[in-house]
């Protein structure tokens, strides 16, 4: 049975602080409302040297003029896992009494007053020197970089990663059915607060990442990995939750789902909540059917043919209960384009178009 209440004790009204990378020292926010899992998390417009109580932080809230932003406070839903490096220094009176409509990156407090505070002085601030994303083809060494994005990743040693980036808090390896080899050595970043890993496969249960090797780590996200190490990853951090650590684990795969999927454009529709399994099926079938229609076609007509037929079947797809939202739409779209020239790309689309009402 799920908790009604969160695995770190939290309530409204809590004031939290934590050190922030993007201002060089400490800032806080307060708890609004905690509700389906989530806590609405109000920032303060303040930042100094470490808290110890409620009297060290000014309790107001920040209000955002910066860019687009038309005075709204920095208030949104987080995960209500309160991350291990946060604090709670005591409660106070709630500075709003609304709940938030936002979900927001997972925690990342004092970014949005480094932004205002720019913007009060009339300062350009769009430099991370810390952070860095590189395709995994092109990555560059840099030891003091902290916060690492690698993607495009087909196949990778993690024990390159050590010696490059010894000082990672936060980490990202992003690939296309792609694969990690030595994942175990991530044990060895030993000040990684934050690890994220999606459509990556190679890994067992050995190259689990550990918490005791791991202590400052409160948040993993795994998107597309093997269900072996899914299961191990899971069974390791689960008990970890009421230290403030958040994990988030989906589409667990189990090789033969790899095998069966690594030319299957629409591989990424497989446990999506609007899209059944009889519907990915039969959409996998339908694609299937174009595929061997447009390595056999030769003409400009034959090209609009198919694209014809292939709109039809998923406006038949789509036609008792409607499903496809515009991502869905885009992903139809773009599955077939890497198989044809341009100019039989543009007879497809034209015969998508012509036909479509999804």
């Amino acid at each position: 049975m799920a908790s009604s209440s969160p695995p770190r004790p939290l309530a409204p009204g809590d004031v939290v602080a934590v050190h922030s990378p993007y201002l060089g020292e400490w800032t806080a926010a307060q708890i609004i409302t905690l509700d389906g899992r989530y806590a609405g998390v109000l920032e303060l417009d303040w930042s100094g040297p470490e808290p110890c109580d409620l009297a060290d932080v000014a309790l107001r809230p920040l209000v955002r003029t910066h860019h687009a932003w038309d005075n709204e406070l920095s208030y949104c839903n987080q995960p209500w896992v309160l991350p291990r490096q946060f604090k709670i220094l005591g409660n106070a009176p709630l500075l709003h009494d609304e709940p938030s409509r936002t979900y927001g990156g997972y925690w990342l407090i004092g970014l949005q007053l480094r932004a205002q505070r720019a913007w009060d002085n009339g300062i350009e601030d769009d430099d991370c020197p810390w952070a860095a994303s590189f395709p995994a083809s092109d990555l560059v060494a840099d030891p003091a970089l902290t916060d690492v994005r690698i993607t495009d990743i087909a196949e990778f040693d993690c024990g390159r990663l050590v010696g490059m980036f010894p000082r990672l808090t936060d980490l990202a390896l992003v690939g296309r059915l792609g694969s990690l080899i030595n994942a175990e050595r991530l044990n060895e970043l030993t000040t990684l607060r934050r690890l994220e890993i999606s459509d990556l496969y190679g890994m067992t249960a050995a190259d689990c990442p550990l918490p005791a090797r791991l202590p400052s780590l409160e948040l993993i996200s795994l998107d597309g990995i093997p269900a072996e190490y899914a299961a191990a990853v899971r069974s390791a951090w689960k008990p970890e939750a009421p230290q403030g650590v958040y994990l988030d684990i989906h589409a667990a795969r189990k090789p033969e789902w790899v095998a069966e999927n690594l030319d299957n454009p629409l591989r990424d529709w497989d446990g999506r909540p609007h899209i059944s399994a009889a519907r990915y099926k039969k959409a996998v079938a339908a694609y299937k059917t174009a595929r061997r229609a447009v390595l056999a076609a030769s003409s400009a007509e034959e090209f609009d043919r198919i694209g014809r037929a292939y709109a039809e079947a998923f406006n038949q797809l789509n036609s008792r209960t409607p499903f496809l939202d515009t991502a869905d739409a885009e992903d139809l779209l773009d599955a077939l384009s890497p198989l044809v020239e341009p100019w039989a790309l543009e007879s497809l689309h034209a015969g998508i178009e012509a036909v479509r009402d999804w």
